[in-house]
């Protein structure tokens, strides 16, 4: 199973506060959408309720520590992310987009094989951050930049970087 890493952060790592995404970039959700749309994506409790509901044509791989928590039918929550890869695993999942939040980010960075980050030219006030990026592990292996405009409220760049070395 290839593990993929999906991410928008500013400057200063901040990803979202108060279970919320922080800037409108147009660009960045059609690239998420276009990146997941047929796979599994891997989330945590909170940012799967920041959704509101699952996002269409994706299987949702939620992880809670509320042994009550229930999710849709189709879709899957489990108590830990090594829970959550055993299951995909053994279903077979091919792609697994880990989405969030910044617990989720931080348990399984060096566990993924690539990472599809949104570098965000911000450096807003947050209380949700990313981790660093090891340069040791990673080695970016594409870049594109964009300007803002009227759809996008910050200059950004999209970033992929690869696995170089294991942890």
């Amino acid at each position: 199973m290839q593990l993929i890493l999906i991410a928008a952060k500013a400057k200063n790592n901040v990803i979202g506060k108060d279970n919320q995404l922080i800037w409108k970039l147009s660009a960045d959700l059609k690239r998420f959408k276009n990146l997941t749309s047929g796979h599994y994506i891997l989330m945590g409790r909170k940012t799967y309720e920041s959704l509101g509901k699952p996002l269409p044509n994706r299987t949702h791989i939620i992880v809670s520590r509320n042994p009550d928590f229930s999710v849709p039918e189709g879709h899957y929550a489990f108590s830990s992310v090594e829970e959550a890869f055993i299951f995909c695993n053994k279903v077979g999942v091919e792609k697994l987009y880990i989405i969030g939040g910044g617990q989720i980010y931080g348990e399984t960075l060096n566990l993924c094989d690539r990472l599809e980050i949104t570098d965000v030219e911000a450096s807003p006030d947050g209380d949700t951050f990313f981790p660093e990026i090891d340069s040791k592990i990673w080695l970016e292996t594409g870049r594109e930049d964009h300007p803002a405009d009227e759809r996008n409220e910050y200059p950004f760049s999209f970033v992929t970087y690869e696995k170089i070395t294991k942890p």
